[in-house]
């Protein structure tokens, strides 16, 4: 799960951070932001998008990376279904591209179903954060990884159970 959606961030974020152009693009075509701020989301996007990333694949605060990433997700289903009911026409410009598209060339139904694919992952993580090869169990001491409880909390023995 958390490699998963590591991957998701890190393909995501590269794409945009190598065309910042169309990124700027793919924000503007939401019509939601004033026109301002349109220029820092576009840049904050990818770095945020790759700094989960790299969290996530380290296993570093997966707990909070996966609630930013949910909270990130939320913001993005909003945006296409906004779109969608708004009648606008436009790509979502999640793995970079983005902007205006010509009638019928929308997928709205793909782009949330995806969404939300990636929303249950993230949420997945808050609820059970910690994973074989995350810096979160070697920072804590070696926490049991089927448990999510550290070594010494264990009142059972493995033949107990």
């Amino acid at each position: 799960m958390r490699l998963g959606l590591a991957s998701v961030w890190l393909i995501s974020g590269v794409v945009k951070l190598f065309d910042p152009g169309e990124t700027y693009l793919a924000v503007q075509a939401y019509q939601v932001l004033p026109a301002g701020m349109t220029g820092a989301v576009a840049t904050a996007l990818p770095l945020v998008e790759l700094v989960l990333g790299l969290l996530l694949v380290a296993g570093l605060g997966t707990q909070a990376a996966a609630v930013a990433s949910a909270a990130l997700l939320l913001v993005f289903i909003a945006g296409v279904t906004q779109a969608w009911a708004r009648g606008l026409s436009i790509d979502c410009g999640c793995f970079g591209g983005g902007g205006e598209v010509a009638p019928g060339q929308t997928d709205y139904p793909k782009d949330l179903a995806l969404d939300i694919g990636y929303l249950v992952l993230a949420c997945w993580l808050v609820v059970r954060p910690r994973t074989r090869l995350a810096l979160d169990g070697a920072l804590r001491g070696g926490d049991d990884v089927r448990s999510g409880t550290p070594r010494e909390d264990r009142s059972q023995t493995h033949e107990e159970v």
